[in-house]
This record gives structure tokens, C-alpha cells and sequence, in this order.
């Protein structure tokens, strides 16, 4: 880069008090007229300075970005220009916009972050761009790619199946539980503005745009709603649009489909709210509520019990929730970080595999175990062709689970070994790369992307030798 395009660089808004949007003054519109016509150096705001941000072409408009700097994975609909580039060896996503508009959702977005809700990882707003001749060009937000995550579009091949739907509605639905909770308001919920990642057969959903959001102590009811029925309206819409172009069976009402959010919204929002009253001698019900919780992926930090005035009734009602208590319990215990299913599936084998070793083992020491001699000889067994295509939690899911499909069918113990080596010949090598980046896809490419039937991912399976890597 040049000395007449240097970069300025400045720490990000340190005002974390601030709950709504940024004042409007802060930041100035690209195309605001007292802004001068050439500007001597881009404006970089970031939380850490990062040099290969100034090799990007910014004095070029991102529509017309040379294909040598794109990274063209699937693209959701958006109504502002974004492209995905490498960024070393990550890829960004780079949105162009209004000045305070950027500097709103980069704001949300590292708010959102130390609140620990699922979102894209925001990198970067850079202002001051301009064209070789001077000519102004839009600021960028720039963000970093959720590996392994897609749009909803291309999550599917010919066919986007009803049961499917309602797993990605039900995901959408828990990350709308999670934001009203910490009190954000969306204001423009939709499959699009959503990112999904495998979570051992279900879906985790990550918000990926936070332009419209505003966050507050606490959400009322009305605003709750209206980002609901906000949600309704938009997913109604979308689904539509897939059943014109043949990607969900006919069968599928779109607008009674698109409800079933409500119904998942507000079943989760009152498991995780509402007031339970009980008789004193069903105290086991406070265990219960909390194990319910913890099912959902939530934990119980504080709760209040409140006697009657009788003294015959408790009033049992959650005060603080948090969601991950499967993720962190196998961080705890193992350092994995996986993603809330993907972790109950791999504790599941964890305390499985202590009930048949040793049950009387220390759990962490049985842990310890367990990656040992389960989940890293999994990881180990995949040929590095075979890598890229699932990361290595739902691989291990996927292992588990094509194991447990064998000894049903085959009514025999499965060997590790084997379920593995099977697992690989007849569903891995057969998926597409979910961390790969794809050059220039068309239209039939992205329609390929993904989904096996049933029949292809537990056909017939015949045994082979014990695999040296892998214990029973």
C-alpha cells in the first residue's frame, strides 16, 4: 500500500455503558457532504491492529474486487454488498454501508460477544476509502467468517424437508430466547440475517447482523412480540421463496411453518420464566425444572422458592439463566469446546464409558481417558483428504452415532475400530467439505451443497479388520 493510502488506526468505542445505538453524531454518513472528496488514509477502528487488513484493495468498490481476493462461499440475501476475502488464513466477510451503521452493528456485535451470544466476531470498521482519482467510497464492516457455518440456502440439496425445517426454526427460536434475555431487541429476525453450524444432528443458530438491534436492561413484552411477529412475517416470506424455486417439498405450508416459531419461542421462554407452583412434598420438582433447564442447554444460576401463606405451596421461578451447561462441563473436563449438542452427545459417551470401565474413577481422570483412547483416535483415523469435511466434535457425533445405527441393525457390539473405518468408506468420503472455500459456485453447485437420506447414511455396512489407531 502506498503512503498516500496509509492507514490510521483507532482502539474500538471503550464506552460499554452505552446500552442502545451510538449517537448519531459520533459518526457521519459516507456521502455526508461536509466530509472532503479525498481523503489522505483510511480510518481503521479495530480491537487490535491487524497489517494484512492494509493489503485488501479498500480504493476499490467492493462489487468490483478482483476474484484473486474473494473467497466465494455462499452468500445469504442481504440488501447491502458483501463479498467474503482472505484475510491470512481466515476468511472475512466484508459488508459495505453507512458510517454510523457500521460503527452501531460493530458496537452490538463486541457487546454481543462478551455477553457470550452466539454471533459473527466482528474485526473492523474502515472509513476514509476513497478511489485512485479521489472519488469517496462506502465504509466497511468487516467480520470474520463462522467456520463451518452456512446460510439456510445452502444448507440443502434438491429438497429442504419439513423435519428439517423444524430444526432450523427451533434453532432460530433458541437464539431469539437467548438475545431477549440478555435484553436485545433484533428488529429484523430472519433465516437470513441468521448463520447455521451442524450441532450433532440439530442446528446452532449465530446471529450475523446486527445492524437494527438495540440492546436494553430488560425487554417488554410488546417488543418481545414484535420481534416475533417480525420473525414470522420474514421466515413466511423465505420459505415462499424456496418453495417458487423447488428447494421445500409442496406439501409444506409456508405460512403455517413460519408459525411454529411462535410455538418454539414462547414454549422455551416460558420453561426458562414462568412461575411453578407445587406442593410441599413434591420438592423433587425443583430438581426437575432444573434438569428440564439443563436439556434445553440452560443452567440455573440463582432461583427463588417462595412459600405460601398456608405453607402448603412452593413458588419455584429460575432467576438467572445462562446458556452451555453442556459446553461447559466438557470444557471443564476435557478443553474441548464444542457446540451445546454436539457436547451433550460427546458427555453422554464420556459417562458411558466410565459406568463400563470404572465407575468408581474420578470423573476428570476418566475424562482424561475418554479423549485419550475415544475421541482423538476418532479425529487421528480421518485421512487429511477427508479433514476439512466436518469439524472434528461432529465427526466424533456422527462416529458415535453410525455406531450405535450398526449394532441396532446388526444386533452385535460394534468395535470402535470398525464402526470408524465403515463410517468413513460410506458417509465421510461422500460429504462435501463444510471448511472449504469454494471458487466462483454457481447456481447448481449451491443447490449440491449438502443432505444425505437416511438410506445413505446408514445403508449396509460390511466388517472389517480392527483399525491399529483406535481402541475397542
Amino acid at each position: 500500500m502506498t503512503e498516500e493510502y496509509s492507514a490510521q488506526w483507532h482502539d474500538e468505542p471503550t464506552d460499554y455503558a452505552q446500552i442502545g445505538k451510538l449517537p448519531r453524531f459520533e459518526a457521519a454518513s459516507a456521502n455526508d457532504d461536509k466530509l472532503s472528496a479525498v481523503s489522505s488514509s483510511l480510518n481503521i477502528t479495530a480491537a487490535a491492529a491487524d497489517p494484512e487488513l492494509l493489503d485488501l484493495p479498500w480504493h476499490i468498490a467492493l462489487e468490483d474486487w478482483p476474484a484473486e481476493n474473494l473467497a466465494a462461499l455462499p452468500r445469504g440475501i442481504s440488501r447491502h454488498i458483501v463479498r467474503f476475502a482472505h484475510l491470512g488464513h481466515s476468511v472475512i466477510a466484508i459488508k459495505e454501508t453507512s458510517e454510523h451503521v457500521a460503527r452501531h452493528e460493530y458496537h452490538m456485535l463486541r457487546k454481543l460477544a462478551r455477553l457470550d451470544v452466539p454471533c459473527v466476531e466482528p474485526v473492523a470498521v474502515i472509513t476514509g476509502r476513497t478511489t485512485l482519482d479521489g472519488r469517496p467510497l462506502n465504509p466497511v464492516l468487516v467480520t470474520r467468517h463462522l467456520k463451518f457455518s452456512m446460510p439456510y440456502r445452502a444448507l440443502f440439496s434438491q429438497m429442504l424437508r419439513k423435519d428439517t425445517l423444524t430444526r432450523l426454526i427451533d434453532a432460530q427460536a433458541l437464539l431469539m430466547v437467548r438475545l431477549h434475555l440478555i435484553g436485545f431487541y433484533w428488529g429484523d429476525v430472519s433465516l437470513s440475517n441468521t448463520l447455521f453450524r451442524r450441532d450433532a444432528g440439530a442446528f446452532a443458530a449465530y446471529l450475523v447482523d446486527a445492524e437494527t438491534g438495540e440492546l436494553y436492561p430488560d425487554l417488554s413484552t410488546g417488543q418481545r412480540e414484535y420481534d416475533l411477529e417480525i420473525a414470522r412475517v420474514n421466515i413466511a416470506g423465505e420459505l415462499m421463496d424456496l418453495l417458487d424455486g423447488g428447494l421445500i417439498e409442496e406439501k409444506v405450508d409456508p405460512v403455517a411453518t413460519s408459525e411454529l416459531i411462535m410455538d418454539s419461542y414462547r414454549r422455551l421462554w416460558a420453561e426458562l420464566t414462568e412461575k411453578e407452583s407445587f406442593e410441599l412434598g413434591e420438592r423433587w420438582r425443583v430438581g426437575a425444572r432444573i434438569r428440564r433447564l439443563n436439556e434445553l442447554g440452560f443452567d440455573v444460576e440463582e432461583y427463588a422458592i417462595k412459600t405460601t401463606q398456608n405453607g402448603s405451596t412452593i413458588q419455584l421461578q429460575p432467576k438467572v439463566v445462562d446458556a452451555g451447561h453442556h459446553q461447559r462441563r466438557l470444557l471443564r473436563l476435557t478443553g474441548l469446546d464444542a457446540q451445546e449438542n454436539q457436547a451433550r452427545r460427546l458427555l453422554n459417551d464420556m459417562d458411558t464409558f466410565r459406568a463400563d470401565n470404572n465407575p468408581d474413577m474420578d470423573e476428570e481422570y476418566s475424562a482424561h481417558l475418554w479423549v485419550s483412547q475415544v475421541f482423538e483416535p476418532i479425529v487421528r483415523s480421518i485421512p487429511r483428504d477427508l479433514s476439512g469435511k466436518l469439524e472434528p466434535a461432529e465427526a466424533v457425533h456422527e462416529v458415535l452415532e453410525h455406531r450405535w445405527y450398526m449394532s441396532e441393525k446388526q444386533e452385535r457390539h460394534i468395535p470402535l475400530a470398525e464402526a470408524v473405518m465403515t463410517y468413513i468408506d460410506s458417509i465421510l468420503r461422500h460429504r462435501r467439505d463444510e471448511a472449504a472455500i469454494m471458487l466462483n459456485p454457481d447456481t447448481g453447485l449451491l443447490k449440491i451443497l449438502e443432505v444425505e437420506t437416511e438410506e445413505s447414511r446408514y445403508g449396509d455396512e460390511e466388517s472389517i479388520d480392527e483399525y491399529p489407531d483406535v481402541d475397542d
